[in-house]
């Protein structure tokens, strides 16, 4: 589920700080050349949000995970992003000014993310349309006035990851993605392929390097062969896929359900990322029913058909209830792992 928790910044050494130059605010929204000391063929730009903006709860939900290859969040809370875009790799640096956001871009597609940076942080997205119907949701909306839907307009980048964390716990999923992502990825452009202490940040594979990845190395990733063979059928139809970004939801579902091994969760937890869309609710969870469940009628026993009832007051705005719910903290007390951890790389 995306976004599910309030994030959090990685264990990394923070990065050194930008020129005065590059921190200093641009006139307007247009791309800029900046200034030496930066690195060649980085891109800069200004951007004021036109309300509250949470930079890294806005971008949490493309964190898979605390050492995700492709995002960190550093420790002055600004959110390095490495992701490959329609024109090349690119990375982009986010960083919340007081007021307003500034970006800087490196690679081929740094022309294109920060041309995309307004749609990325929420531009499009609409949170006067959300009305809360419960108290706790309301607090949670109170609370948390810079929540604002991302939408990446890259489908491959936010369905591989949700691919690999079908059926298994989150720490098997974000291993595969991690161990997948380092060993076929490339470096990203810029500065941050060398800036952090471990593992500098990674592009993802393109689809025809997906392709080629032997079954042995999916089998020591600790991906199964359904999980690997959802992929490959995916990554031979990227181009179309892609275009589900650009799609009402219902026509967006149905585009990437059409691959065998793809369902509601999985078309879910993708659009809500690439598409931002606000209604995108996830269901076939293995724990969420029984967190809106306990949070909005206390029966932590719920299903799904009872957590969409328990929605259907936010019809065109679940996905967006759901994650006010998630950052409100209201979770029912753990119990013992319903799923445990598997290990198919040691057979």
């Amino acid at each position: 589920m995306a976004g599910r928790f309030a994030p959090r910044s990685a264990p990394r050494r923070s990065v050194p700080r930008q020129a005065a130059a590059d921190r200093a605010p641009q006139a307007s929204g247009a791309l800029h050349e900046p200034e030496a000391p930066q690195a060649h063929g980085a891109l800069t730009r200004e951007w004021t949000p036109p309300g509250p903006l949470d930079l890294r709860l806005v971008l949490a939900p493309l964190r898979r995970g605390p050492a995700d290859p492709t995002f960190r969040i550093d420790r002055d809370g600004s959110v390095w992003r490495a992701t490959r875009t329609p024109a090349g790799p690119g990375t982009l640096h986010v960083t919340d000014r007081g007021g307003g956001i500034g970006a800087t871009a490196w690679g081929p597609g740094a022309s294109w993310l920060l041309d995309q940076l307004p749609t990325l942080l929420g531009a499009a997205d609409d949170p006067e349309a959300f009305r809360p119907r419960h108290r706790l949701v309301a607090a949670a909306q109170h609370r948390r006035p810079g929540l604002r839907l991302l939408r990446t307009g890259l489908v491959l980048e936010s369905l591989i990851p949700s691919i690999l964390e079908q059926k298994v716990t989150t720490d098997e999923a974000y291993r595969a993605w991690r161990l997948l992502v380092r060993t076929y990825g490339t470096p990203a452009p810029g500065p941050a392929a060398t800036l952090f202490t471990t593992h500098g940040l990674h592009v993802m594979p393109d689809p025809r390097t997906w392709s080629l990845i032997p079954s042995w190395e999916w089998h020591r990733a600790g991906v199964d062969a359904k999980r690997s063979a959802t992929i490959l059928r995916a990554v031979r139809v990227a181009r179309r896929l892609e275009e589900a970004a650009t799609m009402p939801l219902p026509e967006a579902t149905a585009r990437l359900e059409l691959i065998p091994g793809i369902g509601p969760w999985t078309s879910a937890e993708t659009l809500q990322r690439a598409n931002g869309a606000p209604d995108a609710v996830t269901v076939g969870d293995l724990h969420l029913p029984g967190i809106i469940g306990h949070a909005l009628a206390g029966n932590r026993n719920a299903d799904d058909e009872e957590m969409l009832t328990l929605l259907a007051p936010y019809e065109g705005q679940r996905h967006r209830a759901t994650r006010l719910i998630l950052l409100s903290g209201h979770t029912p007390p753990r119990r013992a792992p319903r799923m445990t951890r598997g290990d198919i790389a040691r057979l």
